[in-house]
This record gives structure tokens, sequence and C-alpha cells, in this order.
């Protein structure tokens, strides 16, 4: 069970004509029931940023959650498809060394892993201009990471092609 809303004991001194007493002070979002809070996000007191994400995230407004979210679960599946690179390449170096000669093995294995360390790296790049586009509202950057990995997934897979056709002829 999560605790309820935070309070702070605020001593307040003697005066002439009261006793002393212990007040409990409740933060301002404390007092009013959740059915009066605004739906818009945007007019809830928002959180200091710290330091980095004020030198990444600088200017502009803060934007709905539900697309830094969804910009953030894009981040995850470049993320994941660069891990899928990663693992493509691992089992090329480790499955095909027998099948293809050493250097056409290795030379698709470093292709794949080239293009893992280029998307995953990439992605946080993707990441961070949406979301400086939404803060800012303007349009947003047009996507570089599709083109290389289709173009990446393109030289790897003509490179296989081309090697499966020159063994069976």
């Amino acid at each position: 069970m999560l605790p309820g809303p935070r309070t702070h004991l605020i001593h307040r001194p003697e005066t002439a004509d009261s006793a002393p007493s212990l007040v409990i002070d409740r933060p301002p979002l404390a007092r009013e029931s959740l059915s009066t809070l605004p739906n818009n996000n945007s007019t809830l007191p928002r959180p200091a940023r710290g330091r980095l994400s004020t030198l990444l995230l600088s200017g502009g407004s803060e934007p709905d959650p539900r697309f830094s979210l969804a910009n953030e679960r894009t981040f995850l599946a470049w993320i994941r498809t660069s891990l899928a690179l990663l693992a493509g390449g691992v089992a090329v170096d480790a499955f095909l060394a027998g099948f293809l000669s050493p250097a056409i093995h290795k030379t698709i294995a470093l292709l794949l892993f080239a293009l893992a360390l280029l998307l995953g790296g990439g992605s946080f790049f993707r990441w961070l201009n949406i979301e400086r586009a939404m803060r800012r509202g303007t349009p947003l950057p047009l996507p570089w990471i599709a083109p290389l990995l289709a173009g990446g997934a393109a030289v790897v897979t003509a490179t296989l092609i081309s090697v499966f056709l020159a063994r069976w002829t």
C-alpha cells in the first residue's frame, strides 16, 4: 500500500494569547480532492530537472507524457533491433566459420557488428532529437536510422547471396 500525502509538522511559537501547538502542513495539492484537479497535466507543478536533463532537453515546454513515453518505446525498439544485429553477428562468426571462407564470414560479422553499433548509438540521438522537437513544437526530424538499417541489411544480404551463388555454381 502506498503512503498518503507527505505531511510536515510545523511548530508554531507561542504568542501572548495562544498556547504552543504543532500544526500539520500538507502540500497544496493534498488539500484538493482529485475530482477538482485539471485533466491537463501541463497545469500541474513539475519537479525541477537535473543538470543533465536541463542541458540535453533545454528550451520549450514539457510535452504530454504519452508522447514522451511513445518516443521512449520507439527508442527501446531500436535498441532491441541493435541487439538482434549483434546476436546475428555473433551467430555468423560462430556458426558460418566452417561454411564460408574466413575473410567473408568475418566481413559479414563485422558488418552486422557495425550496424548494431550505429543503430544503438543513433537511436539515442534519434530519441533526443524527437524529444527536443516535441518540447519546442517544431516538426519531427526525418529518420536517418531507417535508411541506414535498410542499406546495411541490403549490403549484408547481397554479400550472402553472392557468396551462396558463387559457391553453388
